[in-house]
Order: C-alpha cells, then sequence, then structure tokens
C-alpha cells in the first residue's frame, strides 16, 4: 500500500517517485518517471512532465503544470494557475524539445497566483514573486520582486515578512531574525 495520497480521479504514471505523506488531490496527472518529494501537496489539475524533481514539502495549488526542465527545492510554494515555461521561442510545427532551458525554484521561495516564470530562470531562496508577474530573469536570495516585467521591490525575510531595512542591516518585525546587505545580496546573519 502506498505511503502517500492520490485521489482516484488523478493517474499517476509507472516510474513516478512519490514521497510519504504527499497528497495528490482531484485531476491530476503525475507523468513517469519523476520525483515528488515527502510532505507535498498538489491541488486540483496540476499537471506534472516526465524528469521533473519536486522536493519536501512543496506546496503546488491548482492548475498549475510544471514542464520538463522545472526543478523545485524544498519549501517550495507555487500559487493557483501560476505558469512554468520550458521553450524560449515555441512554434507549434518546430519541434524544439532538445532546447528546453532549466528552471531552478530554491529552497523556500514562493510564486504567486497567475505569475509567469519564462524558462532559464532561477527564483533564488526565500524569494518572493508576486501575483500576476512575468519573470524574465534570475532573481536573487529574498528578493522581492513583482511587475511586468518583474522588479525588485525590496526584500522578504525567510518567515514571509517585507524587510524594512536601515542601511544595510536589519532585522525581520515579525520574526525578529536578522539580516545584513553586502554587494547587492541579502543574507541571514548567523
Amino acid at each position: 500500500m502506498a505511503d502517500y495520497f492520490v485521489h482516484p480521479t488523478s493517474i499517476v504514471d509507472e516510474g513516478a517517485d512519490i514521497g510519504a505523506r504527499t497528497k495528490i488531490w482531484h485531476f491530476c496527472h503525475i507523468s513517469g518517471p519523476c520525483r515528488i518529494g515527502p510532505d507535498s501537496s498538489l491541488g486540483q489539475n496540476v499537471f506534472v512532465a516526465k524528469d521533473v524533481e519536486i522536493g519536501r514539502n512543496a506546496k503546488i495549488q491548482n492548475n498549475v503544470s510544471i514542464y520538463e526542465g522545472v526543478i523545485l527545492e524544498d519549501d517550495v510554494f507555487c500559487g493557483p494557475s501560476m505558469v512554468f515555461t520550458n521553450v524560449i521561442n515555441p512554434r507549434s510545427f518546430v519541434s524544439r524539445k532538445d532546447e528546453y532551458r532549466t528552471t531552478l525554484v530554491r529552497r523556500g521561495a514562493s510564486i504567486g497566483a497567475n505569475a509567469t516564470i519564462v524558462c532559464g530562470a532561477t527564483i533564488g531562496r526565500y524569494a518572493f514573486v508576486g501575483a500576476g508577474s512575468v519573470v524574465t530573469h534570475d532573481v536573487p536570495d529574498y528578493a522581492l520582486v513583482f511587475g511586468n516585467p518583474a522588479r525588485q521591490h525590496g526584500w522578504m525575510c525567510k518567515c514571509g515578512e517585507k524587510l524594512a531595512l536601515a542601511g544595510s542591516s536589519g532585522s525581520c518585525a515579525r520574526c525578529g531574525s536578522p539580516y545584513e546587505l553586502a554587494d547587492g545580496a541579502l543574507a541571514a546573519k548567523a
């Protein structure tokens, strides 16, 4: 007996490696081979393509398609109906399967509802992509980005609160975690 849950309306292909306690809800299609880590949740109508890697405790909301070339690390949140692409210049009459670009969403990052992530981008650790944004380039760790195209509008704490930095340092008003900005990159203080 499987140690994960699959709703009876969903299809899980042979070769899919699904972690313990993961939940796959209504009308999903999980292609094989792929890997979905433990404690993850895939909402209604999620598609996972072959060779996709999804880490531990990922939350994939309704109507998200995760195509070949996408890697989601642990604790990633994908909001409802957000979009990943895997080809820069698609044409229905030209096969470009050998041109798929890797998209990497690093640990703890959140992507808002209806956002689009253009292939080849890396979303940094604990970054936050606002709803409806179009990401066309890499997003730094802890960055808050939104808009079309997405541009940086601040920094986010690991706990999900916007940070107010005083000069090159500051701490989160909610959890108290300290941060330091150096050479344009934000890092948690030890």
